[in-house]
């Protein structure tokens, strides 16, 4: 398949104070967003390495405890240089998600079936907030937060570097589970 070229992106024009505004606000509540997130992802971590057979999986899930703990307060210095006070605003898709991964728990017996479901479910997780974090960072780039942008880039590295932890553990587990 060839790779077409793209055109030059024309320049953007500068954005007004309303849509700078508007585009802040988006920016906040996502952050609100993401703190309720990783708020709700350290009380469930343990649970799901408890629930984990493998103790590698079990492992990287107390390892990602540990980063997320981070994550959480990493955030309040983003909310702390834009000026805002750190709240959380309940997350429905994290909701979701950790149900999701409760489901997981209560419907599979210990073993590698129901650790390699554990890893969907953890990686669902990492993926939702690989694309948060990614926007976050870009909204607090055009924003011209540097300091933040830098913040949650770092946050979406960690998130991108659990995931491909994930995909590691899971090539072992899955060949397990179905033996």
């Amino acid at each position: 398949m060839q790779k077409t070229k793209k055109a030059p992106a024309a320049p953007r024009k500068k954005m007004t104070s309303e849509q700078k505004e508007d585009l802040s606000k988006v920016f906040e509540d996502g952050l609100k967003d993401m703190y309720w997130a990783e708020k709700y992802l350290v009380k469930a971590l343990p649970k799901m390495a408890k629930a984990s057979e493998d103790e590698e999986l079990a492992g990287a899930f107390e390892d990602h405890l540990a980063q997320t703990e981070q994550h959480v307060a990493k955030l309040e210095q983003v909310f702390e240089l834009i000026g805002k006070k750190a709240v959380a605003k309940k997350c429905d898709a994290m909701e979701g998600l950790g149900k999701e991964a409760e489901s997981v728990m209560e419907e599979h017996d210990a073993g590698p079936a129901r650790d390699a479901a554990l890893i969907m479910a953890a990686q669902k997780v990492e993926h939702y907030e690989i694309a948060s974090y990614g926007s976050l960072a870009t909204f607090a780039k055009v924003l011209g937060n540097t300091e933040a942008r830098d913040i949650l880039g770092g946050i979406l590295d960690n998130e991108k570097d659990a995931d491909s932890l994930l995909s590691e553990i899971a090539e072992s587990i899955n060949e397990t589970a179905a033996e």
